[in-house]
């Protein structure tokens, strides 16, 4: 089975995610800057959700440039990871309207979390269709990235409520460790 359509299947979900989270941006009221400031949390929790689609994007977009081919499991784990992607407008609205409040922390932290799972076996599935010395099995590797955020997400859900600001600092965090190019496709590409 050809990956295209599961391709541009992602691409459409990932835009359509994006728009409902830009939409959910209130015009301010008033003219002067003093306007802005009640807006801050929305869009500060735009900002860094922006990020995180984004960073989920890029990483299908590299990973499946190495791919070969796909099957039903497949399918149904990348469906799977659009599932909790698609849940990120909620999450987003519901930390950024409750201005980080402790409880809408951790239920992003579980979105994320989820999210980082659910990305976690889709790339086992792949690993099922692709030999250990395929470009996609190569560049992959062990996948410490992905496995070291999937354990921080984690531990930012209860760090939640000893400072809903540890849980979004692991939050920032983790998006700035993938916001450092992932070289591992591209070399793999390149060779």
């Amino acid at each position: 089975m050809g990956k295209g359509r599961v391709e541009a299947f992602t691409d459409g979900v990932v835009a359509i995610i994006i728009t409902i989270m830009v939409l959910d941006l209130k015009v301010p009221e008033g003219e002067d800057f003093s306007a802005l400031i009640p807006q801050w949390p929305i869009f500060l929790c735009y900002v860094l959700s922006f990020i995180n689609v984004g960073i989920y994007w890029n990483n299908l977009h590299n990973m499946f440039h190495t791919v070969q081919r796909v099957d039903g499991s497949v399918l149904w784990a990348n469906l799977h990871l659009l599932f909790w992607l698609s849940l990120m407008p909620v999450t987003t609205a519901f930390m950024g309207e409750n201005h980080f409040a402790r409880v809408p922390v951790a239920v992003y932290g579980l979105d994320l979390a989820l999210c980082a799972a659910a990305y976690a076996i889709l790339v086992t599935a792949l690993h099922r269709l692709h030999s250990a010395d395929s470009a996609f099995a190569r560049a992959v590797g062990h996948d410490f990235k992905g496995r070291a955020s999937l354990a921080a997400y984690i531990a930012a859900i209860p760090l939640a409520f000893v400072s809903q600001w540890i849980g979004v600092a692991i939050f920032v965090l983790v998006a700035l460790v993938w916001l450092v190019p992932d070289r591992r496709f591209a070399r793999v590409i390149e060779k």
